[in-house]
């Protein structure tokens, strides 16, 4: 690559990255101001919130699978300049989302005791967490909506756009909770519900405003004719993608959410910091994901257009930038442990357990750092998404999950090793995921 390929490439991965890191980092503070400022009224209402946006969690699998396969096609459509087949995409996307999301928000609505008791035991934990659910079921339908998109805003060279409508929407967040939870200008305190209801409200406005915006601006547009009838070429080729997509988040999450059992059965103590290290390490992983995305995107638009050669240097040059993100990730979260401790108030107990559990983070990040650039973004970018599937699968179910459990409950080992052990996921599979990355298997245009 000559120096005005690489001056090319710096300027495009920075046009696109860094407006998707913003916007994935803003995204990644609501949980942080909301712990934060649950921690300031007590340690229960933070756990409840925590171990209650699991359920959440889970339906974002699904969505996020979804958009990730519509992200794929959106990205090569894109470069192919098929604008036609990126709206039955869009109208496709939207119609498999719906079912899951109207499943979900039944559940939080109206069986909020029974998710709660999924994930602890705690009696007033799962009072506050059943608080929670009820107000947030609302939040599932417009963000899913929102995240719909914004993703496509962000394949058709809209994604300062959409990182500015981010940025509005979680300061409006964080607003709304300060208000909520606390009780300011007359409002009453509600806690729990206020995070709820705070997050709920901003994402509200910024579906209507992303929908008014997208379909004034946007090249691409939502027509209910491909919400209602889908091609069946293009229905066939999103399932042969999309499948092993959809079955590597259900079966990372759910195993990632058994590590939330596991850790949400050893003690109030053990639930908090954890809590708060969830949402730090969410916040500093921002950068993270944005490569992946961004990089996902890049790719997808070279090998659409059927620029392979190209497309396989700046997968190099990503994957790159991706190690000394990871590294820099790192030693932020580090220098972050005294700020965090400053903020919370937890008891001494949990305070020793957060301050281990932020160190044991630098070794994740790393590992995450990698792995969500190659194997969510690059891989998927050329249609190589079974590999993370098998990767994902064998890694979760064949070593973390059992051998968190064995740690906890067979061999009584310290909080501190079980997190240690539940943390190692990222670390082990880098050795498989760099060998099956030199294979190229991802370098290929996948539609006409």
């Amino acid at each position: 690559m000559n120096s005005n390929e690489k001056k090319e490439f710096n300027k495009k991965i920075m046009s696109i990255v860094l407006p998707i890191t913003v916007q994935y980092f803003m995204f990644s503070l609501v949980p942080v101001s909301d712990s934060i400022m649950l921690a300031v009224l007590d340690q229960d209402s933070v756990s409840a919130v925590s171990l209650a946006s699991q359920f959440y969690f889970v339906l974002s699998l699904f969505v996020s699978a979804f958009i990730s396969g519509a992200s794929l096609f959106a990205a090569q459509y894109w470069g192919n300049k098929d604008h036609v087949s990126m709206e039955k995409v869009y109208g496709l996307t939207m119609a498999i989302n719906m079912p899951f999301v109207l499943l979900f928000f039944a559940g939080a609505l109206f069986f909020p005791e029974f998710v709660m008791k999924i994930y602890t035991d705690e009696p007033q934990i799962i009072e506050y967490g059943c608080q929670y659910l009820r107000i947030a079921s609302f939040f599932y339908i417009f963000n899913a909506i929102t995240q719909i998109i914004t993703t496509f805003m962000k394949n058709t060279d809209l994604v300062k756009q959409s990182t500015v409508i981010s940025f509005v929407t979680v300061i409006l967040n964080i607003i709304f909770n300060a208000i909520f939870i606390y009780g300011l200008f007359g409002c009453p305190k509600l806690a729990a519900r206020g995070a709820a209801l705070g997050s709920t409200l901003s994402c509200f406005i910024a579906l209507v405003v992303t929908i008014i915006y997208f379909n004034i601006k946007g090249v691409v547009k939502f027509r209910f004719k491909y919400f209602f009838k889908w091609d069946k070429t293009l229905w066939k080729d999103f399932r042969h993608y999309v499948a092993p997509i959809l079955a590597n988040m259900l079966s990372w999450g759910v195993g990632f959410t058994m590590i939330s059992v596991i850790m949400g059965h050893l003690g109030s103590d053990a639930v908090a910091a954890n809590s708060i290290v969830a949402v730090v390490k969410d916040l500093i992983s921002s950068f993270c994901w944005a490569v992946g995305a961004g990089g996902s995107i890049m790719v997808g638009n070279l090998l659409g257009a059927g620029e392979l050669e190209k497309a396989k240097e700046y997968g190099a040059r990503i994957c790159k930038f991706s190690i000394w993100a990871g590294l820099l990730g790192g030693v932020v979260i580090v220098a972050m442990i005294p700020l965090v401790l400053w903020l919370v108030n937890l008891s001494e107990t949990a305070e020793h357990y957060l301050t281990y559990m932020m160190l044991m983070c630098v070794y994740y990040l790393v590992g995450r750092a990698i792995n969500s650039t190659t194997i969510s973004g690059i891989f998927v970018a050329g249609g190589d998404t079974k590999f993370g599937f098998i990767c994902d699968t064998v890694t979760m179910w064949a070593f973390i999950v059992p051998a968190g459990f064995i740690c906890a409950f067979v061999l009584n080992l310290p909080i501190l090793w079980v997190y240690f052990i539940l943390n190692l996921d990222e670390i082990v599979k880098l050795p498989v995921v760099y060998m099956h990355y030199k294979k190229y298997k991802w370098v290929k245009k996948i539609v006409n």
